[in-house]
């Protein structure tokens, strides 16, 4: 059953922002395989999609407020995409990677009583070095030199600025107007 808010951000009938995640993955998980490394430094070289995979996130916080727990259903699409967008295996580490990241999100979001918005940074702070060393792994199983300092380190900091809009949104928007003590 959807909520209030849930149906309130449906356009056209449908979850659009669910709908942007499910593309939105298999299309990051796809670049991975083409993309150009960057050299920025002698020796420092990174995939540039690494610092866009921090939107996934984002996107998918968004469609868990549209969709609910429904957004699993949604990212089983998005790895069956992926699989035929960009092959079995790096579907398999995407999978891998984001079950990581959903169960520390499940754990801090379940077993603690921090804010919403502490929640959101502490999850991320977890989940991103894990779940990126994972995908990252599995992609250098397709494409060498993909599980590198450099895109460890591009990928963590793209999902830390993702975490810290979500973490802003939240608490500008949602703890502000409920809890007087927090302005």
């Amino acid at each position: 059953m959807l909520t209030a808010i849930q149906k309130s951000r449906w356009r056209l009938g449908l979850p659009v922002l669910t709908l942007v995640y499910v593309l939105l993955i298999p299309f990051i998980n796809w670049s991975f395989t083409w993309a150009p490394m960057w050299e920025i430094l002698p020796g420092w070289a990174f995939n540039p999609v690494t610092i866009v995979t921090g939107l996934v996130l984002v996107v998918r916080d968004f469609a868990q407020r549209e969709v609910g727990h429904y957004v699993l259903i949604a990212m089983a699409i998005a790895l069956a995409l992926t699989a035929v967008a960009a092959g079995p295996e790096l579907a398999l580490a995407s999978g891998a990677a984001f079950a990581i990241s959903e169960l520390v999100d499940w754990g801090l979001f379940t077993f603690t009583k921090f804010r919403l918005s502490s929640r959101v940074v502490l999850s991320s702070a977890i989940a991103a070095p894990l779940d990126t060393t994972i995908f990252l792994y599995g992609a250098e199983m397709i494409r060498p030199d993909q599980l590198t300092g450099p895109n460890i380190t591009m990928s963590i900091i793209g999902k830390m600025v993702g975490a810290i809009v979500i973490w802003w949104i939240v608490r500008s928007r949602f703890e502000k107007t409920r809890d007087p003590a927090t302005k």
